[in-house]
């Protein structure tokens, strides 16, 4: 990306997570608008400054998963003191609840001089009943207060339409690009996983419910005991940690909970197959990084994932461990449906949108917000 394709722009981010992809996708966002001649500064909760640039600009406010009624309005106002100081022409919030944040501190009046709100949709809504509805009031706020509403996957963009959405599209968010492992690297790997000559099943991600986790260990304890099970690998750490550790040793299945892990590629490599099995999701950042690595892929048919893989991975319904592990073990009896499936995620991969294409398309959304307030009338006076 060439420089000055931001400049004179004032942009500010808002993440209310960084769990996931969520916080690297803030972070590159962050990092290319600041190359290209922006200025920058991202807020969020004191997790996301690692994740920056040294010397970047951040501002910390602390956006919670939960509803916390006293917390929640500390971190409105002084979201809120804080965009006012910034005077961004765009604001860019990531999550429901950051954008709704935003329209509750009153960053969406444009009466007001208020800058452009954008908003990034990550995921699906929770589960829960009480969840779901809180969720869609915000969702709606959001929707309806939002200038442009960015999806990660299609049934998204529909779902922020009906809310109310003047402008709802798919904004698809690349993996960051990774060479190939050493030779060390994938050595080590091999070692922590412990396959003894097993096939290596390996899935990864946040341990959460969403993540279906406990539908590949179900699956796991289906195959135990058959000639040439393979070892069942799970990367990622999160708040299920302990019952899915669990959930394998009561069934007894042979599964490895490895924990958080920065060596995907590596990890990667000694896969046999990679298992997508999550109840939703929009375009997996992980799933990416699978098919880069040319890696046979079972995943669910959930969300944006059947429009990512198209016809390289098989695919099963979400929440059935029986077809699951029926579809690793047909994957694994015949080495040429994993050969070709591997062929086809690697050819498929080589066309996905890079972090250039993502920022490119970014910055000509923040341009085009700030040339439509620049021709409004202005504001009936200072802010207060």
């Amino acid at each position: 990306m060439t420089g000055g394709a931001g400049s004179g722009l004032r942009l500010a981010f808002l993440t209310g997570t960084v769990s996931g992809g969520t916080g690297r996708h803030v972070a590159a966002l962050a990092a290319g608008c600041q190359r290209a001649g922006a200025e920058v500064c991202v807020l969020g909760p004191a997790q996301a400054r690692p994740l920056l640039d040294p010397g970047s600009c951040f501002a910390p406010v602390e956006i919670g998963g939960r509803p916390r009624p006293v917390g929640d309005l500390a971190a409105i106002l002084r979201l809120r003191r804080q965009v006012r100081a910034l005077r961004p022409d765009v604001l860019h919030a990531h999550g429901v609840r950051a954008g709704a944040f935003a329209a509750l501190a009153g960053l969406a009046d444009r009466a007001a001089g208020s800058p452009a709100l954008v908003l990034t949709v990550h995921n699906a809504p929770p589960e829960g009943v009480l969840s779901r509805v809180v969720y869609a009031v915000l969702e709606r706020l959001c929707a309806r207060r939002s200038d442009v509403v960015l999806c990660a996957a299609d049934d998204l963009v529909a779902r922020m339409r009906a809310l109310g959405a003047a402008r709802a599209e798919r904004f698809d968010i690349p993996a960051s690009p990774a060479g190939p492992p050493s030779a060390a690297a994938v050595a080590s790997a091999s070692a922590d996983i412990a396959a003894d000559g097993r096939p290596v099943v390996l899935a990864a991600g946040r341990l959460a419910r969403q993540k279906g986790f406990d539908v590949l260990i179900a699956a796991a304890a289906r195959w135990r005991g058959q000639a040439g099970a393979p070892r069942t690998v799970i990367a990622g750490g999160g708040p299920l940690a302990a019952r899915l550790g669990a959930q394998a040793r009561r069934a007894g299945a042979d599964v490895l909970l490895l924990g958080e892990r920065a060596d995907m590629p590596a990890l990667l490599a000694n896969a046999d197959v990679f298992v997508l099995p999550s109840r939703w999701e929009a375009r997996a950042l992980v799933l990416q990084e699978a098919m880069r690595a040319g890696r046979a892929i079972v995943a669910t048919s959930s969300g944006g994932t059947p429009g990512l893989t198209g016809p390289a991975a098989v695919l099963v319904p979400p929440g059935d461990d029986a077809a699951l592990a029926e579809a690793v073990l047909a994957v694994l009896a015949d080495r040429a449906l994993a050969a070709s499936l591997g062929l086809a995620a690697r050819s498929r991969a080589a066309g996905f949108p890079t972090q250039d294409d993502a920022l490119r398309r970014a910055l000509d959304i923040y341009r085009a917000l700030r040339t439509g307030r620049s021709a409004e009338p202005p504001a009936p006076g200072p802010l207060s």
